[in-house]
């Protein structure tokens, strides 16, 4: 047997372990929306939350089919009695759900700089919690709340969410670009949304911003 056979085993060998590490790791790239009905979504449907004492436009735009949503870590909350953090987001309204398997897909961007902000979540829990899922940026990692990290390197490239909550199992997935990235445990409540955008959290940047297209949500088929 040759070295020269050897050592192309042995590299033969190790993509293979690569591959299957990878494929362990990461899981294989699905379709997240098969089984799943897509809703109705019209601008009706896309509440803008904003700081109460500015117009939409000065925290809000939408062109050529991108919402881009941004605030200062100075702005006020986007009621006068809110003690919350500044916020632009866009709430999901007309499918507010208590039961059943539903999900939230687009596709998000994050620019360079952004950072201790939450940029999705859904929203009710029980108490002392007010959501079920938060999706944040912290120094260009897409974290569950503050930890753990599900992708680094977020910044400044368009990338696919899909999160799916189921009520009665008590879960929640986060897909990223059609794998499977995470999957935490529901923390009840007796009704839930979805909100994408920006919204202050600790150690916040002084501007935040994000970007969605393609926002979408679905229902699992009965």
């Amino acid at each position: 047997m040759t070295s020269s056979f050897l050592l192309t085993s042995l590299y033969l060998s190790l993509i293979l372990l690569v591959t299957v590490f990878r494929a362990v790791a990461w899981g294989p790239v699905i379709d997240p929306t098969k089984g799943f009905i897509p809703l109705p979504l019209n601008e009706s449907n896309l509440v803008i939350q904003r700081p109460y004492d500015l117009l939409q436009d000065q925290r809000y735009s939408f062109r050529h089919g991108v919402h881009k949503l941004w605030i200062f870590r100075t702005d006020k909350p986007h009621t006068p009695v809110s003690k919350t953090n500044p916020r632009t987001e866009i709430r999901i309204h007309g499918y507010d759900y208590s039961s059943g398997v539903w999900q939230f897909e687009a596709f998000g961007y994050i620019p360079c700089g952004t950072s201790g902000v939450c940029v999705m979540q859904v929203f009710g829990s029980s108490p002392p919690h007010a959501t079920t899922l938060m999706l944040r940026v912290y120094n260009g990692s897409l974290s569950y709340y503050r930890a753990p990290v599900i992708i680094p390197n977020v910044y400044d490239k368009w990338f696919r969410l899909n999160v799916i909550h189921d009520v009665e199992a008590s879960k929640v997935k986060v897909y990223i670009n059609g794998i499977l990235k995470y999957e935490a445990p529901g923390r009840g409540g007796t009704s839930h949304y979805f909100k994408c955008g920006v919204y202050a959290q600790d150690d916040d940047s002084y501007y935040m911003e994000s970007r969605w297209k393609g926002i979408r949500v679905l229902k699992k088929c009965d």
